[in-house]
């Protein structure tokens, strides 16, 4: 298994437009992959990467598409999204089995250059497309486009997002500086008025991930991006509870994270992985989160 991280050039993160790949139990580099462009396994800022099976989702911001590749050669086996994304960032994945695949992609579209559009005119924040992979080649079809446009469910500024389709629900953050919470909707785009409080988020809520335990336990990890004080908050998977938080003095300002609960070597109980001021990417033991917090560290994967 291991772990993906976009490239780092002239001190920017993803500025580099290729995926570096890296042995998750030690950091060693393994490879690069990709070229600046616009054909198959060439990227043009790649900013979100999601691993579904033996499949990799990359999110080009500024090619505006979602690539998939097959692991572990990173064969190209097509794009969508070029006729309909803005400003993509994060992309989260359901396996319905038989090569068919759920995605949400968020778009953090502008109708005015670095600026947040009306409330009104946010209701294409998150774009959700059927997927099929067979035959070597991928295909995909629009199924539906949301966001609220009034009221606490709107999504202002928008990247990460993670999907629990057991329970029917998407965590979204809302990463607007001032007012950074977590949203809670279903998979088919409605908000169920469920949010996880600014108070946890003082700087910008960041990478969301999942810790499953069975179908209905588990937690959600969430980061608040702190160039000072950067903070991993874990919920309640259900009910959204606050039920711990750590941080380290050495990891800073972290944007995504990335989560395994399988047995690695010197992790026996899995490992989050988190980004550490736009130039590497650390590994945190599940199992010392768990002494730490409180939280279950039984529910790693074979």
């Amino acid at each position: 298994e291991a772990v993906l991280r976009v490239t780092i050039r002239a001190g920017t993160a993803k500025a580099g437009d290729l995926i570096r790949v890296h042995e998750a139990a030690t950091g060693k580099w393994l490879r690069d992959v990709g070229t600046t462009g616009r054909g198959p396994a060439q990227f043009e800022r790649p900013n979100g990467l999601a691993v579904s099976g033996d499949l990799l989702w990359v999110v080009e911001r500024d090619g505006r598409r979602v690539q998939v590749l097959q692991l572990p050669a990173f064969t190209p086996l097509g794009s969508y999204g070029e006729d309909d994304l803005v400003k993509p960032y994060g992309v989260t994945i359901a396996d319905q089995g038989a090569g068919r695949y759920r995605t949400w992609i968020t778009d953090s579209y502008e109708l005015v250059a670095d600026s947040v559009p009306p409330d009104s005119a946010l209701g294409r924040r998150v774009r959700e497309y059927q997927v099929m992979v067979e035959g070597g080649r991928a295909t995909a079809k629009l199924l539906r486009t949301f966001g609220d446009t009034t009221g606490a469910g709107v999504l202002r500024v928008v990247e990460s997002i993670m999907a629990d389709p057991a329970n029917d629900q998407l965590l979204i953050a809302e990463e607007l500086e001032g007012a950074s919470q977590l949203k809670r909707y279903t998979l088919t785009g409605r908000f169920t008025g469920d949010t996880v409080p600014q108070r946890f988020f003082p700087n910008q809520a960041e990478g969301i991930v999942l810790y499953a335990c069975g179908d209905t336990a588990g937690y959600w990890v969430a980061t608040d991006q702190g160039k000072v004080i950067n903070t991993y908050h874990l919920f309640d998977r259900k009910t959204l509870a606050h039920v711990g938080a750590f941080g380290s003095p050495t990891i800073k300002n972290t944007d995504g994270i990335a989560l395994t609960q399988r047995a690695l070597p010197g992790f026996p109980a899995g490992a989050l992985f988190a980004v550490h001021d736009d130039g590497g990417v650390a590994a945190i033991s599940w199992e010392a989160i768990a002494k730490a917090t409180g939280v279950r560290s039984d529910c790693t994967l074979k």
